[in-house]
Order: C-alpha cells, then structure tokens, then sequence
C-alpha cells in the first residue's frame, strides 16, 4: 500500500509517508491553477462509478480499507492542527443518508502509516513510529526532490476497535510497514528493508514464520492480495544505470526514496512467476485487484509525469488500459469491497480550490 500521506510529484503532490499504503494525500496545484475551483463529485466519463458519497470533509484523508465484512473502513487522516502527522482511524460506512463517523484508533503519538483490517472484523494491523519517536517526524526535505521517508522507527501492530495495542508485530531497526493481509486470513504481506532493500515480505497473523518475497534492486512496496490469495501485485521502482543505482541507494541509506518512477508487477504469493504490468513510465502506484482477479485498478500520472493522477484498469498481462476517473487532480489509493460491489478512493476533487484530500465511495458497475 503506499503510504497514505501526502504526495507531491514534480511541484504538483504531496503524499506524505509512503504511499500503496503509503501516505494520506496532500495534493499542491502548481501555482497557475491554484486561482480555478472546479468542485463536482462526479464526472461524466466516470461510467464505473454511480451512486458516488464523500465521507468526508477536510483534512487529508486517504488509504481507506474495507473490513472483511465491507461494513467498516480504516483509514489514514491527518488535517494539520490537532492532528498535524497521520493517524489510523475507523468508521462504519453508513447505509442511510446519515453522517459518516469515524474514530481514533492510533495512539495520537508518532507518525503511522497503512492500516487493515484482520479476519473478524474486531481488529488492525498498521505502522507505527511512536514507541521510538513520539513526535511527529517532519516530512523530508523537498529542497531535495520528492521523496518518501521509510524510517527505521516504523513497527507493525495489532490494536483492537477501542485504539488498545494488542500486540507488536515486529521489533527492530528497519523499516517495517505497509502490510495488508491476505483474504484468506492466513497470511500478512509487509514491506521492508531488513535485506539491506526495500523487499516484500510475509508472516503470520503472530508474526512469525517470516519469508521474503521479492528480491531484485529497488523499492517494492504497496502490495496487495489477489481475492484469491494466491497472487500479489505491488508498485516498484527498477533503478538500472549506474547514477540511478548509486542514487537509490544513497537515499535507503538515509532513510528516504525517491517515488516517482514506479511500475507496477505481479508475482504468485510465494514470490515466484514474477511479471511487469506496466511500461508507462511515471509513477504508477496503489494498484488493486479487480474483484475478478483479471485486472488491475491502479492511480498513475503517465499521461503527464505531472497532474492529474487519475484511476486506471489493465489486464494482468498489460493490455486493455482503461481510464477509470477523470479528475484535473488528483485521484489514488483504491479498493473493492470484498463482495466486489463497492470502490473507495482518496480524491481532491470536491474541495473549493483548497488542497484537501477526502473519501469517496461509489457503486462500481461492470
């Protein structure tokens, strides 16, 4: 999952974090747009998505999951006040025209990242930095270019629906997070960089019985099941000359990566039969299953390198790309309900001209 955080690619996004999970998104418009608000909630090529609700309401929002029972989400949030570094919280998804009300999960303190639901419904897993930085960790450097932090301070845990730790999941000094867990309830997918590179990895729901996934130089992260199981896509970066090489590494060795050339891949859950989806260039990136397992619904900017990030869906085998959304900045961080009738995104469309990321729910039709 990428971070959920905040994403600025090229002067245009902020997602800080990391993003599949990584990162509640913060969108910048490059300053000549800033003066044109366009608010709708729809548009109308969007012909996947009827019956579309925001959730909510200001702040940035983003990396909303659903629980097995796609009755709740969890999610990212942070609005820059009272909560001024992400936080996990939940809700229940109303049925009715009433408002949609969420919780704190987190402990409020540190930074956390990529949350998700564990089978039953009653508990999650994220990432958090609190037991070892308490403070909110500032975003990097952008004087640097746009980077994504993936600091070492980053530990998985397990909290029920009243925010009570229930359990630590991991318990050392690498980069640990974005972990997703597999629909059959058996297995926990994570990134990290306890190889010396930021790999795939999974474990059980105890944390134990570790296997790494992944294995090839450059950042794998925000990876997801197929609803089988027994597949895995995840974003990637590939650096091949030797500048890029020497450049990659020297950010992981301060605790940074670079995100925005990404592509996406797909590998059996064993990590073998690995394949890349994508050559679009740009950053491609939060991509899930289709509920048929066929496809990929991804959030890329390759048309522009810039804005807009929008949705798309190809085959597993990178054929038949379909533009799925079609905002003027930015959508991302995607997900089908588990009974396929349901797509969440983080979105800022909607917002009056400000740099809001919120929740959007729709219908999906085939």
């Amino acid at each position: 999952m990428i971070k959920i955080t905040q994403i600025v690619l090229i002067a245009a996004i902020t997602i800080g974090g990391i993003a599949g999970c990584k990162q509640s998104s913060k969108v910048e418009k490059p300053q000549e747009e800033t003066a044109v608000a366009v608010d709708t909630i729809t548009y109308p090529q969007e012909k996947h998505l009827k019956n579309m609700r925001q959730l909510t309401f200001g702040g940035d929002n983003a990396e909303a999951y659903f629980s097995f029972n796609s009755e709740m989400i969890v999610f990212q949030r942070r609005d820059n006040k009272e909560v001024p570094c992400d936080q996990i919280y939940y809700g229940k998804i109303p049925t009715d025209n009433s408002r949609f009300e969420y919780k704190l999960l987190s402990t409020g303190k540190g930074r956390t990242t990529c949350s998700y639901f564990l089978p039953g419904n009653d508990k999650v897993i994220f990432a958090s930095t609190h037991a070892k930085v308490d403070s909110c960790i500032a975003d990097p450097d952008k004087s640097k270019g746009y980077l994504w932090g993936v600091y070492p301070s980053y530990e998985i845990y397990v909290a029920d629906l009243n925010g009570k730790i229930l359990k630590q999941l991991t318990d050392n000094d690498f980069y640990d997070a974005e972990a997703v867990v597999s629909p059959k309830g058996d297995r926990i997918l994570f990134t990290s960089d306890r190889s010396g590179d930021l790999e795939l990895w999974t474990m059980n729901l105890e944390g134990g019985d570790l296997k790494q996934i992944t294995r090839d130089l450059g950042y794998d992260g925000g990876a997801f099941f197929s609803p089988e199981g027994d597949r895995i896509v995840f974003r990637a970066s590939r650096p091949k000359t030797p500048e890029d090489v020497a450049t990659y590494k020297s950010l992981l060795k301060d605790g940074f990566v670079k995100p925005t050339a990404m592509e996406l891949f797909t590998c059996k859950a064993d990590g073998s039969d690995l394949r890349q989806i994508t050559q679009l260039g740009g950053a491609n990136w939060a991509p899930f299953f289709h509920p048929s397992g066929n496809k990929i619904i991804f959030s890329s900017n390759h048309t522009t390198k810039r804005v807009p990030f929008n949705l798309y869906m190809i085959n597993l085998d990178g054929t038949g790309l379909e533009q799925i959304t079609f905002d003027t900045v930015f959508d991302s961080f995607p997900m089908f309900s588990y009974d396929g009738k349901k797509l969440i995104f983080a979105s800022n469309r909607n917002t009056g001209g400000n740099r809001d990321t919120n929740l959007f729910i729709a219908d999906w039709v085939e």
